[in-house]
């Protein structure tokens, strides 16, 4: 890890030649002429940044000949983005519409690089800095289950695992920057170690996406990219500090950030600390008993930029104790203590973006280490009262590397080549061995490429994955030492057709597919946490799906709208099933048995969404998503599908960076779980599920359907304030 880190950091210095005199100038103003002040100019593939005066004018100096993507920002204005071709002295003049809701314009994890979201055949969506900062939360999939066809798989406000068109989990990959995250995602009580509030935007992909990620994304992707660093651009050193406290008060939580960087010559760099905690959530019911978390996450980074290219070594820490929900009679709050979960994920990633000739290198490696420990029941003293300790203790280490040579940019051909390599091992600690000690080790290879011929555009891609996994002999398990190899491809097709610009018609076909987990394949032991036994199977086979979707966009002035169907079908889909066994833990306590298997199966559904601005700043905006999932097998529908959904919205004075919502009203009619039944072990994980489903209900007012929009079963009310303070 260490000697990559070092010949990349090398590779970089020697990259990054003489300074160039081509330059990037012009001036940002209103619909009325105005100038718009303190709008951000970021030119994407070289990671250049400049903020406009008090005259709308801004400069980037030092820049390489070359086509690039230059996309405009402002709170309160649509996104401006075009691509620019800089040789020599350069100028640009970029009017901004204001309006308080917008699509963002440019997507770059659809094709790893920049392409206009409107000409992906790939479905997308976008949350930006504004809606990141209304909808701001612990968790990353909370944050995005306001997004189309994305919905919140969750057991609590501070824990969630983002769905996509009906799959979670494995099947949903999670990118920091462009970097796998791997964690320990088989459980409903653990979700992406990422802080939404680090995130300058976070894309989705809808669909599959393995060509360009291998192994996981069959559901979609989730890309968190940060903020760019300050870029000095010439001018003297600077330094800037920002400083946020915001509260809320159903579960008195408080949280604070503060954030400093700064850029000299060539140099930048950030430091960024959140701090979270948070008592029990309440319900018209009474309390959620054990439902708080604490949690302390942040990043520090540092980079260079040249005229050759750029260079950036970031540090991520996220790391909390969670308190998992639990199950009373009735919400009292009476109870103290409880389960929780334990987690610390620690990232270092070093980025390189060089310019080779007529390619633009990318470089992206990756080390993290992902603990995961949870404190449950061991039993009881002799007066009755339960005793808490450490249940299993999982930690995992990853060390990845990408390398991407991007071709063509401004052409009517561009495309991209990469490779990539994996390994990781897995560390079993704690009393119980849910899995065994493992390593795994994957290659890949892939291409994709797009073609432009007047109103159409064509995006074809393939990959080649290898993986091997390696588990040791545990007696616990009663597994002896075992062995994977799996070579799977990958493929993706879609066609665009604009007949107007503001118009496009799009299809796509693509293939992906997911490897078991160590769980799946290999569990054999209690997980408290879900209440039941589980038991793996050894001879489960690779999920492969194959994707259909075909989508309708416009984005006009003052309308935005989009219509999306899909069917997906997965050959072995991989899913765990009751069985009418028990297993005692103790002379006196039995949990039920669970077992995974495998069938094919098929999910369809369908995305719909539209914004209209009536006028500055009011505009309306509703969206529809439903998906059903099916057994093939059995006919039976696929466990923890999304209800269907039906919202609408209005935005008024303020827009979405006050986080004012005049009217929202949200529909669904969930397909809830039946409560676990058997289990004598554990009182408190025995009745959770119960638990949920009949407050759920309560609050629903009726034992059918669950209509949002009412009165909420935990009314949240959020104050926010923040500082920013310049120094230079």
């Amino acid at each position: 890890m260490v000697t990559a880190m070092h010949f990349l950091g090398a590779l970089a210095l020697l990259c990054v030649g003489p300074t160039s005199r081509d330059t990037l100038s012009g001036r940002v103003t209103d619909s009325d002429g105005a100038p718009v002040p303190a709008a951000t100019v970021l030119i994407s593939e070289l990671h250049r940044v400049a903020t406009t005066g008090a005259d709308g004018g801004f400069g980037l100096a030092g820049l390489p000949p070359g086509e690039y993507t230059v996309i405009v920002r402002h709170v309160g204005f649509a996104p401006f983005a075009r691509e620019v071709a800089v040789r020599g002295p350069t100028t640009l003049t970029v009017t901004l519409r204001r309006t308080p809701v917008w699509v963002e314009p440019v997507t770059i994890t659809a094709t790893g690089a920049p392409i206009a979201a409107l000409g992906s055949p790939l479905s997308t969506a976008a949350l930006s800095a504004d809606g990141l900062r209304c909808e701001q939360s612990v968790s990353l999939a909370h944050s995005l289950a306001r997004l189309p066809g994305v919905n919140a798989l969750s057991t609590g406000a501070q824990i969630g695992k983002p769905v996509i068109r009906g799959l979670a989990g494995a099947r949903v990959l999670v990118l920091a920057n462009g970097n796998r995250l791997e964690d320990y995602s088989w459980s409903d009580e653990d979700g992406p170690s990422v802080d939404t509030r680090l995130a300058q935007r976070v894309e989705v992909i809808r669909g599959p996406a393995s060509v360009l990620f291998g192994s996981d994304a069959l559901g979609g992707v989730v890309n968190v990219i940060p903020a760019e660093l300050p870029d000095a651009n010439g001018g003297p050193r600077m330094i800037r500090t920002g400083f946020e406290v915001s509260g809320a008060t159903n579960n008195a939580e408080v949280e604070a950030a503060a954030r400093i960087e700064g850029a000299s010559g060539a140099w930048a760099w950030r430091a960024f600390g959140i701090g979270r905690a948070a008592g029990s959530l309440h319900t018209p019911a009474g309390e959620l008993d054990n439902t708080g978390f604490g949690a302390l996450n942040g990043e520090a980074a540092v980079g260079r930029r040249g005229a050759g290219g750029s260079t950036t070594l970031r540090y991520t820490r996220y790391a909390g104790e969670f308190k998992l929900l639990e199950a009373n009679e009735r919400p009292s709050g009476a109870e103290e203590g409880g389960p929780e979960r334990k987690l610390s994920d620690d990232r270092v990633q070093l980025a390189g973006d060089y310019r080779v000739g007529s390619l633009r290198l990318e470089t992206r490696t990756q080390w993290q280490r992902h603990s995961l420990v949870e404190v449950s029941d061991t039993g009881t003293s002799p007066t009755g009262t339960p005793l808490e300790g450490t249940a299993f203790d999982l930690l995992l280490n990853t060390t990845s590397l990408d390398v991407l040579a991007h071709h063509g940019a401004g052409s009517a051909v561009r495309g991209t080549v990469g490779v990539s390599g994996l390994y990781q091992t897995n560390e079993t600690r704690g009393p119980i061995p849910l899995v065994p000690d493992a390593r795994t080790r994957s290659a890949a290879a892939f291409v994709f490429e797009q073609a432009t011929r007047g109103r159409w555009s064509v995006l074809a891609g393939g990959r080649v994955d290898l993986r091997r996994l390696t588990a040791d002999s545990n007696a616990t398990l009663t597994l002896a030492p075992q062995r994977r190899d799996y070579t799977a491809w990958s493929g993706d097709a879609g066609l665009v057709y604009r007949p107007v610009e503001t118009l496009a018609i799009t299809a796509n076909v693509g293939r992906a597919w997911r490897a078991p987990t160590l769980f799946e394949l290999f569990s054999n032991g209690p997980h408290l946490g879900e209440a039941r036994y589980e038991i793996g199977d050894p001879g489960l086979k690779p999920e492969a799906g194959t994707n259909v979707d075909v989508a309708v966009r416009w984005q006009g002035a003052r309308v935005r709208g989009e219509l999306a169907v899909y069917r997906n079908a997965i050959a072995r889909f991989i899913y765990i099933t009751p069985t009418g066994a028990f297993v005692h833990v103790t002379p006196a306590d039995s949990l039920r048995v669970y077992r995974y298997a495998q069938a094919d199966a098929r999910l369809a559904g369908g995305e719909a969404s539209l914004g209209v601005d009536l006028a500055t700043p009011l505009s309306l905006h509703g969206r529809f998503d439903a998906v059903r999932g099916t057994n093939r097998a059995s006919d039976a529908p696929l466990p923890l599908m999304p209800p269907a959904r039906v919202a609408l919205a209005a935005v008024g004075p303020g827009g979405p960076d006050r986080c004012r919502r005049a009217q929202r009203r949200e529909h669904g009619v969930p397909q809830l779980p039946e409560p676990l039944q058997g289990v004598r072990a554990r009182p408190r994980a025995e009745r959770r599920a119960a638990r949920i489903a009949r407050i759920t209900r309560e609050a629903a007012g009726d034992e059918g359907s669950v209509d949002s929009g009412g009165p909420s079963p935990v009314p949240l009310f959020r104050c926010h304030h923040s500082t920013q303070e310049g120094l230079s």
